[in-house]
């Protein structure tokens, strides 16, 4: 199962529909070329777009991407989470 990160997290961090899609391809262990077979774009495209995602995130490999990517999910995640006022008794 892949954690989708808040859209409008990664929207406002930058990244296009396009490359949170290629990243979260890249969370599931794909390579450029299966990910590429996958969305039906060159390996080249797909390079771009984990180069952007890189840039972006200020990471300077796959691995930390995706590191930054589960923490950037997490602490969405967290920050969206609603407590819910207590029941009379």
């Amino acid at each position: 199962m892949v954690l989708e990160a808040s859209s409008d997290v990664m929207t406002e961090k930058g990244f296009t529909p396009a490359e949170t899609t290629v990243v979260q391809l890249l969370l599931e262990g794909l390579s450029n070329r299966a990910i590429a077979s996958r969305l039906v774009v060159s390996i080249r495209t797909v390079e771009s777009h984990i180069s952007n995602a890189l840039d972006k995130s200020g990471c300077r490999s796959r691995l930390e991407l995706s590191m930054w990517w589960l923490r950037t999910h997490e602490e969405s995640t967290r920050t969206r989470s609603v407590k819910l006022p207590t029941m009379p008794a």
